[in-house]
């Protein structure tokens, strides 16, 4: 607000000394002008009576000649300020009305008014450092799931589509750059309920400043970020940022899963997808020789990883040099002649991965006319598109918004599922398998919540309390309904963790100890039913005993009474 003040002073100078001079001049003449009283007798005017008479005379309010009515020299004199003064106070009127239009100031109050709003936040919210593709897929999803959320995005434009979009919740966001250290103030990094802060622009350079100026202001904050760039992922990590995404490699990785552990990919697709929707089944990508067409990130990251498991490929590119690729056709791919150079009528699948969307939908027409029986793998670099690709149905369609959206939402909402399906990659694909299968009779096929509960005195109070008596509390106990005992809700134990030591699906007899974290998933009844006994001794007590404590003194008494 000083610099708010400041500016509008700035602006105001000069009328604001006009109307001051003008005032003391035509003030400080009244008061010595004679006037007459009701007596006859000569009288001067006060100081306060002549400030009262010339402001309503100079805003041109008009109220008459007070207290008495003037003598011809006051008359004269106040002629004289009436031109002296309405002049400098409609020139200060003008100057007002053109600095409530003036842009910078404008920005200012908004600027305020959001980090005011940003400072009254009391409960947890997400910083998104822009509003593109990936980060508005990702703020619908918080919102969806009644998450705060705050961005900070340079682009008007997008912000007006924000406004015009269909919100749960109030999303405050601020047309400014990321990259000043005092917009992310304003965003609120330095409020206690900011959870996490995340830039995924697509301009590395933008990701990494905004990493860096929050892992200078505040280490502890969770920062994640994207990265295409190898130098810039590496500068990221050198100033300990959290978690970097790329979103190239991911596919790359994914697309090696579907050929080695089609079970493993099927259960990271599911957990880190959108509650309550239902994933189509995924196809198995055949072996033998692949053509990829464009050599530029995603390119490499694709042959690096069909490379990995023992497919051979076969490079199309239009610019070899400049992609460093040694051995290649050169062309674009999406013409025949190029496409049969690359002996794509005895490929086995093909990948359209340049950064022309038209390019690689013309891409795999063309070879699918050449090679009807191709596995088609199409990049779908922007989602209004979608129209297009969803016409063609491409085998599999590559977006890097959702990836980039999906992985965001394992690290942001529940940070134990990226430990849980780091760990799962290591486990064979018959494992994976078995675990969908347990998921899909007790959760169902819908994609489900997954949440984590910490066993200690302040996220979980009835079970810590039970556990200091010296009792035994097992994950069965927690599974059942605090509704009904003899039921269990619709909910799987994932991970288990306890002192830096991980368990995959923890067996249901195993005891729970202070200090346990546990990753659990299930549908939504399930999660709510679970958060309501986790701070309430009677529910839990009726869970582990099948007791009903009485909390009132109504109910304590006709208890009381009924067991005399």
């Amino acid at each position: 607000m000083n610099s708010i003040l400041f500016m509008i002073l700035r602006r105001l100078r000069r009328p604001l000394i006009l109307i001051i001079v003008s005032f003391a001049v035509a003030t400080l003449g009244l008061t010595l002008m004679p006037g007459i009283d009701d007596k006859g007798q000569v009288w001067h005017m006060s100081i306060f009576q002549a400030f009262y008479v010339i402001s309503y005379t100079a805003s041109t309010i008009g109220f008459g000649e007070v207290p008495y009515p003037f003598s011809q020299a006051q008359r004269l004199w106040m002629t004289f300020s009436i031109y002296l003064t309405v002049i400098p106070w409609f020139y200060a009127v003008g100057k007002i009305v053109t600095l409530l239009q003036d842009v910078s100031l404008r920005e200012a109050l908004t600027a305020e008014r959001f980090a005011k709003s940003v400072r009254q936040l009391q409960e947890p919210f997400f910083i998104l450092c822009s509003y593109g593709q990936s980060a508005s897929l990702l703020a619908k999803i918080l919102d969806d799931k009644n998450m705060r959320v705050v961005i900070v995005e340079k682009n008007q434009d997008r912000l007006n589509d924000l406004a015009l979009s269909d919100k749960r919740n109030t999303i405050l966001s601020l047309c400014a750059d990321a990259k000043l250290p005092e917009n992310l103030i304003r965003a609120g990094i330095n409020n206690p309920y900011c959870s996490a802060v995340v830039t995924l622009t697509d301009n590395d350079d933008v990701n990494l400043a905004v990493a860096v100026s929050v892992k200078l202001m505040k280490p502890n904050l969770k920062v994640i970020a994207r990265a295409e760039r190898a130098d810039i992922a590496a500068n990221m990590a050198s100033f300990r940022t959290d978690h970097i995404i790329n979103p190239y490699e991911l596919f790359g990785d994914q697309l090696a899963m579907r050929v080695h552990a089609l079970g493993t990919y099927i259960l990271h697709q599911w957990l880190t997808g959108i509650p309550g929707d239902t994933l189509p089944p995924p196809e198995n990508p055949p072996r033998g020789n692949w053509v990829v067409c464009g050599y530029g990130r995603f390119g490499k990251s694709v042959v690096e990883n069909l490379e990995r498991e023992n497919l051979t490929t076969t490079i199309i590119e239009a610019m070899p040099d400049l992609t460093e690729c040694a051995t290649c056709v050169v062309g674009s791919g999406t013409e025949a002649k190029t496409l049969l150079e690359a002996d794509i009528e005895n490929a086995c699948g093909i990948v359209a991965g340049t950064d022309n969307d038209i390019n690689n939908l013309s891409i795999v027409m063309t070879a699918k006319e050449l090679n009807p029986n191709l596995f088609l793998i199409i990049r779908k670099n922007n989602r209004s598109n979608s129209a297009l690709f969803k016409k063609f149905r491409a085998d599999i369609t590559m977006q890097p918004t959702d990836i980039i959206a999906h992985e965001c939402l394992a690290h942001m909402l529940t940070p134990l599922l990226a430990e849980f399906l780091t760990l799962v990659r290591n486990q064979d694909n018959q494992w994976a398998n078995n675990l969908i299968t347990q998921l899909v009779d007790i959760v169902g096929e819908t994609v489900p919540e997954t949440w984590d509960i910490t066993i200690d005195d302040k996220k979980a109070t009835a079970i810590s309390e039970y556990i200091d008596t010296g009792m035994i509390v097992k994950i069965e106990n927690l599974l059942l309904d605090p509704a009904n005992r003899e039921k269990e809700l619709a909910l799987v134990p994932l991970l288990l963790f306890r002192d830096g030591n991980a368990m995959l699906v923890p067996e249901l007899d195993t005891p729970v100890i202070m200090g346990d974290r546990i990753l659990f998933c299930g549908t939504y009844d399930a999660k709510a039913a679970m958060s309501s006994y986790l701070n309430n001794s009677k529910s839990f007590n009726y869970i582990m005993n099948g007791l009903e404590v009485p909390d009132s003194f109504v109910w304590r008494l006709v208890k009381s009474l009924t067991a005399s």
